[in-house]
């Protein structure tokens, strides 16, 4: 286990090289009581492994940051998330078996404390007031991710949000009700999360007995889910479900 800096000057030399003239970032941990010898928790989902030793390696330059948990699907995420209980998760949004925003709304159900940030590719309104509806705090495109995520995660840590700059006006819009998906209800809402569920498995090509198992649900179940799914989406084949699925954000292309 990682033992606290005793003083700042400890502290600094822990510090990669261009961060250690910052007297403000000593002071914010000061302020945030996290300079008491309490290790702060974090876990990392995205399916690919390069992108998560990345982050791990990024995140643990930072005194007591301490990479708990990975996963690489959106089930594994919530399971390990409900294990670990994270002080801060941080879900690729396009993941396999449950994308990062349904799992970001388990997560928040299951553990309330932990604090969410979404990684993405994509800057689009939609998934933006997704991620806020789901319960996420932050939203980091990947590409400013060396950049960002020191500063989102610190965000997090001091109970604020922290929203990348494309998405900034996005979320503005979102708090003042005026944006356009507040307007009129997203295709994506008219399923619920269990069908939001089936239809990404539907869409990464599981059989129903296989979403069967996977869900811990029987296949009559599935049968049941992907008839009402057809039924509420006007959709009369697999293909058409896939397409839905795409231009929804369920998965990635």
């Amino acid at each position: 286990m990682k033992t606290a800096p005793t003083s700042r000057v400890e502290w600094l030399q822990k510090l990669p090289r261009a961060s250690r003239s910052s007297d403000s970032a000593w002071d914010r941990v000061q302020d945030s009581g996290i300079g008491d010898g309490m290790q702060i928790s974090i876990l990392i989902a995205d399916d690919h492994a390069v992108v998560r030793r990345g982050l791990c390696a990024l995140l643990e330059t930072q005194p007591k940051w301490r990479v708990v948990a990975e996963a690489s699907n959106g089930q594994e995420a919530v399971e390990k998330a409900t294990a670990f209980m994270p002080d801060i998760a941080i879900l690729d949004i396009g993941m396999p078996k449950l994308n990062g925003l349904d799992a970001a709304a388990l997560i928040f159900k299951a553990s309330p404390k932990t604090r969410i940030l979404m990684l993405t590719m994509h800057s689009a309104e939609s998934l933006i007031q997704r991620t806020l509806a789901a319960g996420a705090c932050g939203y980091v495109l990947k590409s400013d991710a060396e950049r960002d995520l020191i500063t989102a995660v610190e965000a997090l840590l001091h109970k604020k949000t922290f929203f990348t700059s494309a998405a900034s006006n996005v979320v503005l819009e979102h708090l003042r009700g005026n944006s356009k998906g507040r307007e009129r209800k997203a295709s994506s809402e008219q399923l619920s999360l269990r069908e939001r569920q089936v239809v990404q498995l539907l869409a990464e090509g599981k059989s129903n007995k296989e979403i069967g198992g996977i869900l811990f649900i029987s296949k009559r179940t599935v049968d049941h889910h992907r008839a009402k799914i057809m039924e509420k989406l006007k959709v009369q084949s697999l293909g058409e479900l896939v397409r839905y699925a795409v231009r929804n954000n369920i998965i990635e292309p």
